[in-house]
């Protein structure tokens, strides 16, 4: 690309310059073949930063889906070797299969180009797009300065307004084993986010990822939770794993539940599932656990978002269903408005 340098020619000041510098003893020295050189070295050096740069993205966004490498490829129908030269910062990428990594893993393209990388901006970025016209105008307006930024949170971050529980975390941590167990002391229903999907739609996990992809799975899986902020009565939600990696719904979670991530060490995420008979999205993968591990790292930081935590690595089920129970019990003395009401769980 040829570069345009600005030359302004419009003024007095410009244009004796310009005179002065046709005269002989005033002629511009051309670059000497080093500066061009230094420029060229500096753009090849933008290039491949940008490059390493995006396949970080490309593979933390596949973590956060839980998607190993294999699966991008079949899903999107790239080569599992381009994926990995992708991700190793080696692809001369185009933007057409960029936008089908981008499809296949549900994310936005923008994310994989953005100049900044803030988790922050993508949620205010989803929340937009489902604003109405007049709550477009009011955030123009606080972010304009014309109104000031006031009020306190709809959820105070202190407490939930309502008794209700959920617990999040890697597949194989214990969130069903311990969510149910825990929610029959308590007294409370126990729900499971991905079995209610399935209900309303009629279709296993697996058949809705087929037919409608990462992206239409995640909508459904919005929905699905509005409809059980809206139920009424106390409750123990277990979610999937991957709900941290989509911002509007994440949020949306911590807002109405008292959360609680249930951790264990990656070998005992993988020896128990493989216990269940669940290898998904690890099936045929040797490099499971690297995976594994992957998804677990890119995940952290928000599963840390959790108001609690339950380390459940070399402890019992009975040790841990005593640590959950008594961690919601003292959630509850201070926050549940069903402890109050004395509904009288099971000890």
């Amino acid at each position: 690309m040829t570069e345009i340098e600005d030359t302004p020619a419009a003024t007095p000041a410009a244009a004796s310059d310009a005179d002065a510098s046709s005269s002989p003893t005033a002629s511009a020295t051309p670059p000497s073949a080093s500066a061009t050189s230094s420029r060229a070295t500096s753009r090849e050096d933008a290039d491949e930063a940008f490059l390493v740069e995006l396949g970080q993205r490309v593979r933390r966004m596949r973590a956060l889906r839980g998607m190993s490498r294999k699966v991008l490829a079949q899903v999107s129908g790239i080569s599992e070797r381009y994926i990995a030269q992708l991700e190793g910062g080696q692809g001369n990428v185009s933007i057409m299969l960029l936008r089908r990594v981008a499809e296949a893993t549900g994310a936005p393209l923008e994310d994989l180009v953005a100049t900044v990388d803030d988790p922050d901006l993508r949620l205010i970025r989803d929340l937009l797009r489902g604003a109405t016209p007049a709550m477009i105008a009011d955030v123009r307006a606080v972010l304009s300065g014309e109104v000031p930024a006031s009020g306190p949170r709809a959820v105070p971050d202190s407490r939930i307004a309502v008794d209700r529980v959920a617990l999040i975390g890697l597949r194989g941590a214990g969130k069903s084993t311990l969510g149910r167990l825990v929610a029959d002391k308590l007294g409370w229903p126990f729900v499971e986010l991905n079995k209610e999907i399935e209900a309303e739609h009629g279709f296993a996990v697996d058949e809705i990822l087929a037919l409608y992809g990462q992206d239409g799975y995640r909508r459904l899986e919005r929905t699905t939770l509005k409809r059980l902020i809206e139920r009424p009565g106390p409750m123990l939600l277990a979610t999937g794993g991957g709900i941290v990696g989509e911002p509007v719904t994440f949020e949306l979670l911590l807002a109405s539940f008292f959360t609680i991530w249930v951790k264990t060490s990656p070998a005992e995420h993988m020896s128990r599932v493989r216990q269940q008979g669940d290898l998904r999205p690890m099936a045929n993968d040797k490099a499971a656990m690297s995976e594994l591990i992957t998804i677990l790292s890119s995940r952290e930081p928000l599963y840390a978002r959790a108001r609690a935590q339950i380390d459940t690595s070399g402890v019992s089920v009975e040790a841990s269903t005593a640590r959950l129970h008594g961690l919601i019990q003292s959630y509850c003395a201070v926050g549940c408005p069903w402890q109050s009401r004395n509904r009288g769980a099971k000890e």
